[in-house]
């Protein structure tokens, strides 16, 4: 993992930081990364809890066997897709599992053995409690990567819009009526962007915490059960 947290060792260097990040890359792929955890979580979410409410109320049948066993795999499947994604846009380096659950139907033997191999890997329960949490880590992000944009976009824009007709800003009690407080107003737009930024690449940064706490967690304790 590479790592975009250094302390800086003087002030200077402190505020170059600060400043700089709208231009650092790493800034933007946390930004996606957030953007997709909102669809993706209630993809995920959706997905796995039809599965698993269908083939649990279908286990008085042998129908539901199928369903839950198909809906576990898929959750391996998330996590997989979750692990890569944390190492294509956050540059961290989850610990993959030591090795794919095989999936062998020919003979009852191998189907049971095949059921055995899902219920018992740990990154198929993980993998169920970041389904979870992903789907409210992504209502969280979306809802402050909005926030964060709509209020620095508007304060930015005083400058531009302050007089248009119909348009009024305010910022607390006082109505911003000129160029000069309009300024301050796009000054405080842009202290806040930065800032939101930070905040945005500390929110991108725990779901990479997260992720690798899941699943990186449950492979290297299946590597130790191995060992």
């Amino acid at each position: 993992m590479s790592d975009h947290s250094w302390s800086p060792r003087s002030p200077g260097e402190a505020l170059a930081r600060f400043v700089g990040v709208p231009f650092d890359g790493q800034t933007y792929r946390n930004l996606a990364y957030l953007l997709l955890a909102f669809p993706l979580g209630i993809a995920y979410f959706t997905v796995v809890t039809t599965g698993l409410s269908t083939g649990l109320g279908l286990l008085v049948t042998f129908a539901g066997v199928p369903v839950v066993l198909l809906t576990l795999l898929v959750t391996l499947g998330i996590g997989s897709f979750e692990r890569r994604l944390a190492d294509w846009l956050l540059d961290v380096d989850v610990a993959a599992a030591p090795a794919d659950v095989d999936l062998e139907f020919g003979s009852v033997e191998e189907a049971l053995g095949t059921t055995k191999r899902i219920l018992t890997a740990p990154t198929t329960w993980t993998g169920l409690v970041l389904v979870g949490l992903k789907f409210v880590y992504g209502v969280v992000a979306f809802t402050a990567l909005v926030t964060a944009v709509a209020l620095s976009a508007t304060l930015i824009s005083m400058p531009v819009f302050y007089d248009a007709p119909g348009v009024t800003y305010t910022l607390g009690p006082y109505v911003v009526d000129t160029l000069r407080e309009a300024a301050a107003g796009a000054g405080l737009g842009v202290l806040l962007a930065l800032v939101s930024l930070h905040v945005l690449n500390g929110v991108a940064r725990f779901g990479g915490f997260l992720t690798d706490a899941l699943l990186g967690g449950a492979a290297r304790t299946a590597e130790d059960a191995d060992a």
